[in-house]
């Protein structure tokens, strides 16, 4: 996931349609507030971010703890994810044993729950942080290298995923068909990408937790997924709108965000990158109540076809 300065595109890198201002949206990290202009493509709705990213982007802000708050705690609930996204996987006819990829693997969580499930599988994650921490908690070897630079043969792998690494490129485009020509044909991809088109966005607007600006390069439309997927060789199986990994906290966090002065306050507490105030904490906790029902109206939101983030299932055909 290179990081650095960019040049906007001057067409949308889902589909290729002309892109138009759209909004002013607040820096979602505290080390990076400054308000920046979304692009909105005139054909799928996908949006770009029309700022530079900072060079440490990817190693700073929410990025530079490894040890997240809580995460010990929350355990159980993280092997329900990774079992999750494995049935994905499964439902898309790439059931163990396969040789699978995990492209932008973090920690290594999902490679070490792919493996204990039966798979051949490996990751490769380009920041030093991720690769450290996959092998102190999960014992899993990750290989440190960007999609350009990693040396994979061709046809060699019967599946990847691509979790929530698409939205973070200036070329998903270039990423994709390198990507692609790893699978075998007939191989399988399962791509994770935030939803800018979900009613979490629409209810969260400029404070949305799955802006994510300026980190966040491209924002998907369910549509402008699909049409990448299929310019690169990818025949679409299958979009999930009901996930639990990101979506029930993140349409309850984009509404507290309405009334908080940090965006996403409790995500970066929980990620040791913002300090403790009353100006924050006071509605957080007077929010609290509210979390079932947010939990609700996503999983409402999702069978309407309006999820938050979304999975899309993919064959290969050419």
């Amino acid at each position: 996931m290179p990081a650095g300065p960019s040049i906007p595109p001057s067409a949308c890198p889902a589909c290729g349609g002309a892109l138009r201002a759209w909004r002013r949206v607040p820096g979602s990290d505290p080390a990076w507030p400054q308000p920046v202009t979304l692009l909105r493509c005139a054909s799928c709705a996908s949006a770009v971010t029309d700022a530079p990213a900072p060079r440490e982007v990817h190693d700073a802000g929410q990025y530079a703890t490894a040890a997240p708050r809580g995460a010990g705690h929350a355990a159980l609930l993280l092997r329900a994810f990774d079992s999750h996204r494995l049935a994905l996987l499964r439902a898309a006819g790439a059931g163990p044993p396969t040789r699978l990829l995990d492209v932008g693997a973090g920690r290594g969580r999902f490679v070490a729950a792919a493996r204990a499930a039966g798979h051949d599988a490996r990751g490769v994650e380009p920041s030093a942080r991720g690769v450290a921490a996959a092998q102190a908690v999960y014992g899993v070897q990750l290989e440190r290298a960007t999609i350009g630079d990693v040396a994979i043969s061709p046809g060699s792998l019967d599946a990847v995923t691509i979790w929530h690494v698409l939205e973070h490129l200036d070329d998903p485009a270039g990423a994709l068909a390198r990507v692609v020509g790893w699978l075998r044909p007939g191989g399988v991809a399962l791509v994770g990408v935030p939803n800018v088109a979900s009613l979490q966005a629409r209810l969260g607007g400029p404070v949305a937790l799955h802006l994510d600006v300026p980190r966040h390069r491209t924002h998907f439309t369910p549509q402008g997924l699909r049409a990448l997927l299929r310019a690169h060789g990818l025949e679409p199986l299958r979009t999930h709108h009901v996930l639990g990994e990101h979506n029930p906290f993140g349409l309850w966090q984009s509404l507290v965000s309405r009334a908080t002065p940090t965006p996403s306050w409790l995500f970066h507490v929980l990620k040791r990158n913002a300090p403790l105030t009353p100006r924050d904490a006071v509605p957080t906790a007077l929010a609290l109540p509210l979390a079932p029902l947010a939990a609700a109206t996503e999983l409402l939101a999702g069978l309407c076809r309006r999820g938050g983030t979304i999975a899309v299932s993919a064959r290969r055909v050419r």
